[in-house]
């Protein structure tokens, strides 16, 4: 994807592509490009194209939001496919997930960074003082990046009229997604749910891994 081209064509994610456990969605969003911004108007517009992700399941993985059960601050996560699930950590960052799975069952995608392909002018106005590459490298990095708060919780990413909206790009080759354990987690430590892409700088500080496609798939 290069400059603004295809912000307002309406191509989103299907969200029955989403129906599935994150550990299975998780690498293919890798490549995606998330919108924020009015769908009418590119120039208000900011893209990320998605380069690292962690999946997190439901009652059965320790390190989940889900894992004791739906409450009031991970209600989304239960809800459909597709879905934001912004949620406010350490009391000063939100982070970003795309719901999966169906409808009940928790699982979710955390987004944990992007490289900004669009909106550069609003980008360096939101982040003043910080240099390109790390715009958006890290979870906190990329909510504000693209301007997302808790406002969003809940947004349908798959909606082309969304004010944040979840576009295919370009899908990544399995043999250049890398996997390991997933960052800053008590429980669920040796999962190798974390996925990103390789050679990619904008991608946060990794353990080394290998390609899926010598056996590091969950």
């Amino acid at each position: 994807m290069g400059g603004s081209a295809g912000l307002t064509d309406g191509r989103t994610w299907d969200a029955a592509a989403l129906e599935r456990p994150a550990s299975d969605v998780a690498s293919q969003l890798l490549g995606s490009v998330l919108v924020s911004g009015r769908p009418d108007d590119e120039a208000d517009c900011v893209a990320v194209r998605i380069v690292e992700v962690e999946a997190y399941g439901g009652g059965d993985d320790p390190a989940s939001h889900a894992f004791r059960g739906p409450g009031r601050r991970n209600a989304t996560m239960f809800g459909p496919p597709g879905r934001a699930y912004v949620y406010f950590t350490y009391g000063m960052h939100w982070c970003l997930n795309v719901v999966c799975a169906p409808a009940g069952t928790p699982s979710a995608v955390l987004l944990r960074a992007g490289v900004v392909q669009a909106g550069e002018q609003l980008v360096a106005a939101r982040r003043s003082g910080v240099r390109p590459l790390d715009w958006a490298r890290g979870p906190a990095r990329l909510t504000r990046a693209l301007g997302v708060d808790g406002s969003f919780d809940g947004c349908d990413l798959t909606d082309p009229a969304a004010a944040l909206r979840l576009l295919p790009g370009t899908r990544v080759p399995p043999g250049q997604v890398l996997s390991g354990p997933r960052v800053g987690v008590s429980g669920g430590t040796a999962v190798p749910w974390r996925f990103w892409m390789a050679g990619e700088p904008g991608v946060s500080a990794f353990r080394a891994g290998r390609p899926r496609g010598e056996g590091s798939s969950p």
